[in-house]
């Protein structure tokens, strides 16, 4: 699908804290229907936290977020849990029911916020199921899958209740490489055929690029830069030149600050 002028996702001058440690310091970004979009940048840069503003689990204290025309954090509790209907969420450690077959886990939602019988839910599971090629594996229980297999359950649970929206916490986190191919391109085709929008949250670059339309890069609590996939890996920009190539110098630092080493350990104390 392509993207249109109205955005689908809004986010304007986002503030987060937790305490006094400020993770969101500003966050201006607009995501498209129809377009998978990536956020970038180091772990701890706020990704995560970024999602959790987005879908009402945490309130920001400064700034809006906008999805299909509503302020998510003017919602009352009926009103976030319709708008959450139309989401889907792929977690970072998956985030299924260890007690629940494949099966169930992909019914479990459909039967919570629908009315559906029980024949149409099987066939909708078994739907869902094939189209990431585990329909095989809708008995097994979530100890008995890989762990490729079961981020494609994780993801094909996203996709059970049709929603306009899916997020990915770091889908491509510890897969090996045939496995991590596999999920980035069902990303990418599930997003077209149904006529989604995606959020990628991920540290993985190579991948990342070759499915995301768009690309957010986050450090310090800010968009430091932004721009269409296929232009990021030419980018003259210091950010994400460094980022991209995995470079030891630039703008992002390796070291948190801290007072200087030797204050640390008392060597002042000696001389």
């Amino acid at each position: 699908m392509a993207a249109t002028e109205t955005p689908l996702v809004e986010v304007k001058d986002l503030h987060f804290a937790y305490g006094h440690h400020h993770v969101l310091k500003g966050i201006n970004l607009s995501i498209h229907r129809g377009q998978i979009v990536a956020f970038l940048g180091v772990s701890g840069c706020g990704k995560s936290t970024l999602l959790r503003v987005i879908t009402g689990q945490e309130k920001p204290r400064k700034g809006s977020v906008h999805i299909d025309g509503q302020d998510v954090h003017a919602l009352d509790t009926g009103e976030l849990y319709e708008l959450r209907r139309k989401m889907g969420m792929m977690f970072q450690v998956s985030g299924l029911f260890t007690d629940l077959s494949v099966y169930d886990n992909l019914a479990f939602p459909l039967r919570e916020h629908t009315d559906l019988p029980e024949a149409m839910i099987r066939d909708l599971v078994l739907m869902k199921l094939h189209a990431v090629g585990l329909r095989g594996a809708h008995g097994l229980m979530p100890a008995e899958l890989s762990g490729g297999m079961e981020r494609r359950v994780a993801l094909a649970r996203a996709t059970v209740l049709d929603p306009m929206l899916i997020m990915y916490d770091e889908p491509f986190a510890g897969l090996d490489p045939i496995s991590l191919n596999v999920i980035a391109n069902k990303i990418r085709n599930l997003n077209d055929a149904l006529g989604v929008t995606s959020i990628v949250v991920t540290y993985d670059i190579s991948e990342s690029l070759k499915v995301v339309d768009y690309v957010y890069f986050i450090d310090g609590g800010v968009v430091v830069a932004e721009g269409p996939a296929k232009d990021m890996l030419e980018s003259r920009d210091p950010f994400v030149h460094q980022f991209i190539h995995a470079e030891e110098d630039g703008p992002v630092a390796f070291h948190m600050r801290a007072h200087p080493f030797a204050n640390e350990l008392g060597l002042h104390r000696h001389k």
